[in-house]
């Protein structure tokens, strides 16, 4: 396939060629979405929204963020578990990450993290017997917390939070959120179904090929790599996994020139004939959360500089993708500030060939509406990035 149908393949796959609602977003357009995703990566970092709230405001426009919050942590229909990083995912998928939770109790995991549940077993089962005692904890509201010295290499974290990760992690335990952003765990059964729970835990096999076709759907078309780093799964048995979907006919071998490496297509998808609006995309929106891929699709060089130093940063703190009819044509390093009620766009940059007042026209088109989600009354641009001058006539 050609590289143009390539990349209509990969948005029309997360749903960017789906029609946004004309009424207001309720949680049926966000069950959609989350169908089309399969995972929400999660991140805290709230400079301009916190970035598991963009993904669906990308691909639906401005709702009301609480639904998210009520879908996930108070009605139970998406839970959180290690997918790709700290995700969320719809509950029926929990059978189809027992064996990451294993392995994991196995040492298959942060080298520290297990070295420590091995060394304090006593203590990390009187954290577990405390959670199923009370139902919900959080770090700080441990009978017992157990703080660390700041130099322990652990950022001052108490013994009693690394307890309640590793029983997260080995899946004895399942989180809510509350407010800024805080874990409250609670035993895993109180948040995932009994129905599902009692489901016959799949072989390695059966759920990495299950994971594996998924990741394939969710992308439209991507190589191994690609598939794998999706739900962050080991790329050589993602490899040998694809060999057996090929030959029975659930994914299909693809050839997209530019790429380095044999693709893999979903043979279900529809190739949408174009994509149309502008928006803004999450740093890790599953569209460009993968650095290599994002090149590859939109020709896009993407490269979170939160841990830059300032004087080295070449596009800004917190930088987000503008996507125009299925192309990236800027990038903006935006901030809300929340005390004044001001979306900040403190550098706008346009792409190759874009710097023109009909994409500066769109760009403004997409910053209205992320005003609209973060809810503030007010746009204020900057006079950095070579696009700056002209967006700011588009918004005024």
């Amino acid at each position: 396939m050609s590289a143009s149908v390539a990349r209509r393949l990969a948005l029309g796959a997360q749903g960017f060629a789906d029609r946004r609602p004309h009424r207001a977003v309720d949680r049926r357009h966000l069950r959609r979405v989350m169908r089309r995703l399969e995972v929400l990566q999660l991140d805290s970092i709230p400079v301009v929204i916190r970035t598991q709230y963009l993904p669906f405001h990308s691909r639906l426009g401005p709702y009301a963020t609480e639904l998210l919050d009520r879908i996930a942590y108070r009605d139970d229909e998406w839970f959180e578990a290690w997918a790709h990083e700290a995700s969320l995912l719809p509950v029926g998928t929990e059978p189809l990450f027992r064996w990451r939770k294993q392995r994991a109790r196995a040492g298959d995991t942060w080298k520290a993290l297990h070295e420590f549940a091995t060394r304090e077993t006593a203590y990390v089962q009187r954290v577990l017997d405390e959670v199923r005692a009370r139902g919900v904890v959080t770090a700080g509201g441990l009978s017992d917390p157990r703080p660390q010295p700041s130099h322990s290499g652990w950022g001052g974290r108490s013994l009693g939070a690394l307890a309640l990760d590793w029983l997260f992690r080995v899946g004895e335990l399942g989180i809510r959120r509350g407010g800024n952003f805080e874990k409250h765990f609670s035993p895993l059964a109180s948040i995932v179904p009994q129905a599902i729970l009692t489901t016959p835990t799949p072989t390695v096999e059966e759920a990495l090929r299950a994971l594996t076709q998924r990741s394939v759907r969710a992308l439209g078309v991507g190589t191994a790599t690609d598939v794998a780093d999706y739900f962050r799964l080991p790329i050589r048995e993602v490899r040998s996994t694809l060999v057996d979907l090929v030959r029975d006919g659930d994914v299909v071998e693809a050839t997209v020139p530019g790429w380095k490496h044999p693709a893999f297509a979903d043979p279900a998808a529809s190739i949408p004939r174009k994509i149309e609006g502008a928006t803004v995309l999450a740093p890790f929106d599953p569209m460009v959360w993968n650095r290599d891929r994002a090149r590859r699709i939109f020709n896009f060089e993407y490269k979170i500089e939160i841990y830059v130093p300032q004087t080295k940063r070449r596009w800004g703190y917190y930088v987000l993708p503008i996507l125009v009819d299925g192309h990236i044509v800027a990038r903006l390093d935006a901030k809300t500030d929340r005390d004044e009620g001001v979306l900040r766009i403190k550098a706008a940059h346009a792409e190759a060939g874009r710097n023109d007042a009909a994409t500066a026209d769109l760009v403004a088109e997409a910053v209205r509406d992320l005003a609209r989600l973060v809810e503030v009354e007010r746009i204020e641009v900057s006079r950095m990035g070579d696009i700056a001058s002209r967006l700011r006539r588009a918004l005024a």
